[in-house]
């Protein structure tokens, strides 16, 4: 028997969660839940005055990133994301940020889609 493969899109990590657990009760094989973005890096971890304190770009108060040089600080503060102007949300036009990653049997593999579908996830 071979395993099939699940990449699924989540709005929040809750929603992930749910879906990981159900996957699990199906005997999936592994199950992963990330969070990603267009921007590298965990973002700023305290809150910053940006008069007073020393950051490197608008992208990396506005939209969590941590750059490694300045080009590419400056580019992102070009991006509509830092101004906040962009209705799209942290996971950009979908709100989709949250990426589920399971391995099922493929005999449990259509139904391992309905339960990623019922926990309001997207493939």
């Amino acid at each position: 028997m071979t395993d099939k493969n699940i990449l699924a899109y989540f709005k929040s990590p809750e929603e992930a969660e749910g879906a990981a657990a159900k996957l699990k009760a199906l005997r999936a094989i592994d199950v992963s839940i990330d969070r990603f973005s267009r921007y590298p890096g965990d973002g700023i971890e305290q809150n910053m005055n940006p008069i007073t304190s020393n950051f490197g770009s608008l992208g990396s108060i506005t939209m969590d990133a941590d750059y490694t040089n300045k080009s590419a600080g400056i580019l992102s503060a070009a991006d509509v994301s830092a101004s906040g102007m962009s209705d799209g949300g942290q996971g950009g036009p979908t709100g989709r940020d949250i990426l589920l990653t399971a391995v099922v049997p493929e005999d449990v593999h259509h139904q391992a889609l309905r339960v990623v579908e019922e926990a309001g996830g997207a493939t």
